[in-house]
């Protein structure tokens, strides 16, 4: 009876646990994940529409968007979003990646290198705002703005809608991050 009544309590923890996280996530896809990571230098967020797109780049005075989603000139909301950073004032840089997929370290230095010469204040964004998203924040922050390795990686987390869990295709992002780390030297 004890032992029914306590697997009773553990999984509505559990279940409460699952639900919580999924509301939380549901509420940053409906806000557009766009968060402040470094004011007045860069942002990050999901795919935002095109009206949220324009007055985040006025509010935040952004001057180059950086789409991890690639280019898709096919595709009405990528023309929207290049149409609308041009009518504000901001450039629309295209990279490629997948965030199931781990990116090479070739594709990784071109990432960095490609935010580290886009005219600031930067905004990069994918389809979610969480994974690839997520990679390059981690990227830029430690490698661009010298934040220590530990507090950059909090923006590879659930935090922003990232599920870090090895049984997950995105958790290519993650292995990608930790691959890098080992180039360049940093110790997990």
């Amino acid at each position: 009876m004890v032992i029914i009544s306590i697997a009773k309590k553990v999984t509505l923890v559990v279940g409460a646990a699952v639900l919580g996280l999924g509301v939380y996530l549901g509420y940053l896809q409906l806000v557009g994940n766009f968060h402040e990571v470094l004011p007045g230098k860069f942002y990050r967020s999901a795919q935002l529409s095109p009206e949220d797109l324009g007055k985040y780049i006025d509010e935040y005075k952004i001057k180059s968007v950086i789409n991890l989603r690639g280019g898709n000139p096919n595709a009405a909301w990528y023309r929207a979003e290049e149409a609308m950073a041009t009518e504000h004032g901001a450039k629309e840089l295209n990279f490629e990646m997948s965030a199931r997929k781990p990116l090479g370290l070739d594709r990784t230095f071109q990432l960095l290198e490609l935010m580290r010469s886009a005219e600031g204040p930067v905004l990069v964004h994918c389809r979610s705002g969480a994974d690839r998203t997520g990679f390059a924040t981690v990227l830029y922050l430690q490698q661009i703005a010298g934040v220590d390795e530990e507090t950059a990686e909090w923006q590879l987390s659930p935090l922003f809608g990232h599920l870090n869990l090895p049984f997950l295709k995105e958790y290519a992002m993650d292995d990608t991050w930790e691959a890098f780390e080992k180039v360049i030297g940093l110790h997990s």
